[in-house]
């Protein structure tokens, strides 16, 4: 902890001589976000199940009883974040920027506490283009749209959340946008089959050469943005890191997506609809089957979601609602299976909040989220939570 001050100490000192040598400005925020929360039975998540997907199955003990049904509650304020923003110097005729930023979450369960990369990405913005390389969300996450709700899984698995290494270039040309993506894997990873046992890692996706691909087309005018997007994913199931003779063909994914917002007054409306064919690298549903070796085909999630909430005044209460069917619920014919949610045949929530912002960065939400999973015995989880955000 000692040496992790002294560096940014130095780094700040450093920053500082920059920014009045170079003509560098630096902007250091954050947030310290304490969370405490609460779930009537077991779920399936991440981070300590902070980030909530959706409630386990019903599974009997000897006696007959559902041993992931039962209280529990947590508390962590891993969330807590800091950013630092460098505007620079116009070059190539170019507005110049560059944006670092984490937070405790670590990159996996195991290293939860751990300080891990959010973004780090270099942005260069002409009159009709932009051009941004580095770490930055995942294509299908529309960042401008996402849900308000609180929780670290902000809307997921309705609404895709993650982040990826990426290029990103877009057109802007009146209230038109184009924007086409390339982007890779690092701490969200593909699922398949490596050196024959199941696996989530890089090397799937890494092994195709072909980087994730998504197209989409915009329009802004005041509050409103509406658009959609194409996305493509190609991925090497089998890998076989002792026998080459055993690696398998590629296999490509399509997901596609309508997406829009509005500002009316004081009221913010957002919704999407995926027909998400495998989404798992973005903490969402779908994904594939294996029907032999290397014979493939998708499993379909559709999903939709809304948010609304009141963007101004100390008082601002929200709803969340979220719905997904598998379109090939009951499907069984596979040697393996690989993705998230294939034995649910529905997935619903809805979710109530209400904020209290003082206007100075302190802020205090309450909600109740309700996911109820359709497996074969339907299941409901509510989770309750209270959270804090002092923002710097």
């Amino acid at each position: 902890m000692k040496k992790i001050l002294v560096v940014l100490v130095l780094l700040v000192v450093s920053l500082v001589r920059l920014e009045a040598q170079e003509g560098f400005h630096f902007d250091f925020h954050g947030f310290v976000n304490p969370h405490y929360y609460a779930d009537s039975r077991s779920v399936v998540g991440g981070r300590e199940d902070m980030m909530l997907f959706y409630p386990k199955p019903i599974v009997r003990d000897s006696l007959g009883h559902d041993i992931n049904d039962g209280w529990q509650a947590d508390m962590l304020a891993i969330t807590a974040r800091l950013g630092l923003r460098i505007n620079g110097p116009e070059m190539l005729g170019a507005k110049t920027s560059g944006y670092i930023e984490g937070d405790f979450t670590g990159s996996t369960n195991a290293t939860i506490n751990n300080l891990r990369l959010r973004h780090a990405y270099i942005d260069m913005s002409w009159e009709h283009h932009r051009l941004l390389a580095g770490q930055y969300w995942y294509a299908m996450v529309v960042h401008e749209i996402m849900p308000m709700t609180n929780p670290l899984n902000m809307g997921s698995p309705f609404h895709c959340y993650a982040r990826q290494p990426q290029v990103r270039y877009e057109y802007h040309l009146g209230g038109f946008e184009a924007v086409a993506v390339a982007q890779w894997q690092l701490d969200n990873m593909s699922q398949g089959l490596l050196n024959g046992d199941s696996a989530a890692n890089t090397c799937f996706a890494r092994r195709s050469l072909v980087p994730e691909m998504n197209a989409q087309l915009r329009y802004r005018a005041g509050g409103l943005l509406v658009g959609a997007a194409v996305n493509s994913k190609t991925i090497q199931p089998m890998v076989n890191t002792t026998d080459v003779a055993s690696n398998g063909t590629l296999y490509t994914s399509w997901t596609y997506s309508f997406f829009g917002s509005l500002k009316l007054g004081g009221i913010t409306l957002k919704a999407q609809t995926l027909l998400n064919n495998s989404l798992y690298e973005g903490c969402s549903l779908g994904g594939y089957l294996m029907l032999a070796e290397n014979t493939y085909r998708d499993w379909h999630f559709n999903t939709v979601w809304f948010d609304v909430e009141r963007n101004r005044g100390h008082w601002r209460p929200g709803l969340f609602l979220g719905y997904a069917r598998n379109l090939d619920y009951g499907y069984t014919a596979y040697q393996h299976c690989f993705g998230r949610g294939h034995n649910m045949e529905y997935l619903w929530r809805v979710q109530p909040r209400l904020t209290y912002t003082t206007g100075n960065g302190l802020s205090f939400t309450g909600e109740a989220e309700y996911t109820c999973a359709g497996y074969q015995e339907p299941v409901g989880n509510l989770r309750l939570s209270l959270s804090m955000v002092y923002a710097f």
